[in-house]
């Protein structure tokens, strides 16, 4: 997962690839709240992990539920059976509505004194509908700030006391996670002998999602009756009863990000597994949405495959309330339309983690496009390829905008587009941006060549300008340290005789950079290769032309999405002349070899600053004078003498030198 301030994605072209989506957040967390309320014990497969799903698991533990990994990766719940084993809590539900909606149903009914909170939009978020109802009932919940919406404090009621006779009415209209949370819940009141009936009071919205709840219930024994959408009833006597074991489909949301890949991108097409023609979930239907715009797609039970069918997309209007978390990824499909596009009937977008028509017309704009909005709506117009814009997109903290707004890097125009606060996607999706970039294609992917003398501070210096991009990074001076230790481990030595062997040797080195650690095939040799004989045999091999040739391919295959930033003595000028951004990095060599002592010092190797001065003037003599690639600046790059900087600093100079060769206004 990217946590980063910011991700530049750069221009992309093409698509092509299989994925395999997360589980769904709907089912996943209905499904922990009635394993949880069940009796008995329930393995879950394929379980979301992320955010919200984490909020849920930690608010069921609170209440005394043990939950326990499988060896399959699966989670074990053991249910309460309808009975608290902890009688009082104070819960914080960061932004998921699929937790604090139903929690707060079903703790209003089990009898304990609770607290409830989440981040500040949580508390902006309206639960009034919900309190109202439970109200009705008999139930005692108390605002803890503004009324009508989060925190909460639950206090206990017996449930014999519950006004029962009558229906409860609740307003469907806002959110339908306010019937979801009471249908989840009030089998627990079920046993008086009295059915439960529930009225709907207006329009219910996203009936899919209470399709879902329906569903889900029933595999946990409770039969619900529905008179059309206005209606419900809960069977007198419903008790949940374990199904043993469930499994989590994947997330259609989710999915409908490589759908519309699929449908915009050039390439042989997007295969998703997972979730297809079977799912339960409403927003499949997103599929019905993307053909009518072009999409080709085929599908199975379990899977989805997609490619691009008309071009440009068929301009499209809709009625989206039966798609509302999908429909969001229809907006950012019309910037590739033939004509404006129109999406209806999504108030509720003004209610979920963010108000998403505001946040949507207000970054679809920033790309440049023409974009109506009202309550209710949002008509956006295409981007023809002059009016395209590379631009800075503000999240929300919203998942789904940063999910969104990727796709926008597919323009023709061929501008990157950067994404601010990528973590977000945690919520639903952590690993969003490595699945996108896993089958995605760029055109040309952005390089950072950091290049200098040995004990520079090259290494920490790109370990960290990588971090702080989230790109991928490249130690050309462990490949030559990793040959120099596979040549020693093979017997050889840097001797002409040996040049054909060891670059063999070099050209499939299985490497493998991760949080300034050395891989060789899984072995961690970060310690092996920065002693002063593995230097020494680096500088070696570096000099025999048929081992730079070997690893020049090697190094150049690191040049992957989302980014590179590559450290060493010829980044620049051989290995990517055409990067971005070329550093040269200087220090003295008094300066070098008294960092180099510091560091060994604290390693328990004994040396001397002036054997390591002189020892490191005679290997920028002779990596500055050898035929093949000698050391020196690239003609067009940034010279950064760090001799008095520290490293906060140094990362901070290239950064801002990164700014200023990109088109984004600011970070």
């Amino acid at each position: 997962m990217f946590s980063t301030p910011f991700l530049d994605i750069p221009p992309l072209a093409a698509a092509a690839g299989t994925v395999r989506l997360p589980g769904s957040k709907s089912i996943s967390n209905r499904v922990l709240l009635l394993a949880a309320l069940a009796s008995g014990t329930t393995t879950v497969h394929d379980l979301l992990d992320s955010d919200d799903t984490r909020v849920m698991l930690d608010a069921l533990a609170a209440l005394g539920c043990t939950i326990d990994r499988t060896d399959e990766a699966g989670l074990r719940i053991e249910g309460l059976g309808g009975r608290l084993r902890n009688p009082s809590a104070s819960l914080f539900l960061g932004n998921a509505g699929t937790a604090m909606r139903p929690l707060t149903a079903a703790l209003a009914l089990l009898g304990g004194q609770f607290e409830l909170r989440g981040v500040p939009r949580m508390h902006e978020r309206p639960i009034g509908d919900l309190v109202d109802a439970l109200t009705q009932l008999g139930c005692h919940v108390d605002y803890l700030g503004n009324p009508g919406y989060p925190p909460l404090r639950i206090h206990p009621v017996a449930l014999e006391s519950l006004a029962l006779d009558a229906p409860i009415r609740v307003r469907g209209d806002v959110s339908s996670q306010f019937l979801t949370a009471l249908l989840l819940a009030l089998p627990l009141a079920s046993h008086g002998g009295r059915d439960i009936v529930i009225d709907v009071v207006g329009e219910l919205i996203s009936k899919p999602y209470i399709e879902i709840t329906l569903n889900l219930l029933a595999r946990f024994g409770i039969a619900v009756r529905r008179d059309g959408w206005q209606r419900f009833t809960i069977p007198a006597g419903s008790e949940y009863r374990s199904p043993g074991a469930i499994h989590v489909e994947a997330d259609a949301s989710s999915a409908s990000y490589f759908i519309a890949l699929g449908a915009i991108a050039d390439g042989a097409g997007i295969r998703i597994e997972g979730v297809g023609a079977d799912s339960i979930q409403g927003d499949i239907r997103f599929v019905d949405a993307a053909r009518q715009m072009g999409a080709r797609i085929d599908s199975g039970p379990n899977w989805l495959a997609i490619g691009r069918g008309a071009w440009p997309l068929a301009a499209i209007d809709i009625d989206a309330n039966h798609i509302p978390d999908a429909a969001m990824t229809l907006a950012v499909m019309a910037l590739y339309a033939d004509g404006p596009s129109t999406l209806r009937n999504i108030a509720s977008w003004r209610v979920k983690e963010t108000d998403r028509i505001d946040a949507m017309a207000h970054e679809l704009r920033q790309l440049g496009a023409t974009v109506e909005d009202g309550p209710d709506f949002i008509r956006v117009h295409p981007l023809p390829a002059a009016g395209w814009r590379a631009a800075t997109i503000k999240t929300y903290d919203d998942h789904r905008v940063a999910m969104c707004f990727s796709l926008a890097a597919f323009n023709p125009a061929g501008v990157p587009v950067r994404i601010l606060e990528p973590h977000c996607v945690a919520k639903t999706f952590p690993d969003y941006f490595e699945t996108l970039f896993s089958v995605a294609e760029a055109s040309r992917v952005p390089v950072i060549c950091i290049d200098g003398p040995t004990a520079s501070g090259k290494g920490t210096l790109t370990v960290e300008v990588a971090r702080r991009l989230g790109y991928r990074y490249l130690d050309s001076g462990s490949l030559y340290r990793v040959t120099g230790l596979a040549m020693r481990r093979a017997g050889l030595d840097a001797e002409p005789a040996h040049e054909a062997a060891i670059a063999d040797l070099a050209s499939s080195l299985p490497l493998v950079f991760s949080e300034g650690n050395v891989l060789l095939g899984g072995e961690d040799v970060s310690d092996a290769i920065r002693t002063e004989s593995a230097g020494m045999d680096a500088s070696r091999v570096s000099a025999l032309p048929a081992v730079r040739a070997a690893l020049l391919g090697l190094q150049r295959g690191f040049r992957r999405l989302p980014g590179l930033v590559a450290d060493g003595r010829d980044m620049g000028t051989v290995i990517f002349p055409d990067a971005e951004l070329k550093v040269y990095l200087t220090a003295s060599a008094a300066q070098r070899a008294e960092r180099r002592h510091k560091q060994l010092i604290s390693k328990g190797i004994s040396t001397t600053i002036a054997d390591l001065r002189a020892d490191l003037e005679a290997r920028d003599l002779r990596d500055s004078s050898r035929q093949v690639a000698p050391l020196k600046p690239a003609p067009d790059a940034r010279l950064l003498d760090n001799s008095s900087l520290s490293i906060e600093q140094s990362v901070e100079e290239v950064l801002h030198w990164w700014q200023e060769v990109q088109p984004f206004e600011s970070a």
